[in-house]
């Protein structure tokens, strides 16, 4: 059984703040509407969120610069994981989003590690380019070098 509600925020793979979705009622119940990022479609319902678009959309903005400013210092830089690997090149272990969020972090950026796109672990020496989504709009990419320890 689906419910109809309305978006005050943006939830990721659903919607923007705002937006009339359909979704399973135990979704609805259980996450959305106690995390005040949703109410029932109702005319009460839409008068709150026309009292509250002018912050979601001053938020999104912000958010966006924000992400922009991230991505130029992202696009600059390079980093260098050490790993230890065998005769053939390669590693004992694998490089992992995780890793990398460590090391952009040595490098003075804050970047969480859900963000970093890896199709696959890195399991060889060399150099890789990266993605970092860091909006629903913004992508950056940075160069990883992985060395011998």
């Amino acid at each position: 059984m689906n419910e109809k509600l309305i978006l005050l925020e943006d939830v990721a793979d659903l919607g923007r703040a705002g937006d009339s979705v359909s979704v399973s009622s135990g979704y609805a119940r259980n996450f959305l509407i106690p995390k005040k990022l949703a109410l029932a479609a109702s005319k009460g319902a839409m008068r709150q969120l026309q009292a509250r678009m002018e912050k979601i959309e001053a938020k999104r903005k912000l958010e966006l610069e924000q992400a922009q400013a991230i991505a130029a210092k992202i696009g600059k830089a390079e980093l260098t994981i050490r790993m230890k690997a065998g005769e053939d090149d390669q590693l004992y272990g694998s490089v992992t989003n995780h890793a990398i969020a460590a090391e952009f972090e040595k490098n003075g950026l804050k970047v969480d590690h859900h963000m970093i796109v890896l199709e696959t672990p890195i399991k060889a020496l060399g150099a890789y380019d990266i993605t970092v989504k860091l909006h629903a709009e913004i992508k950056a990419q940075a160069r990883v070098w992985v060395v011998r320890d």
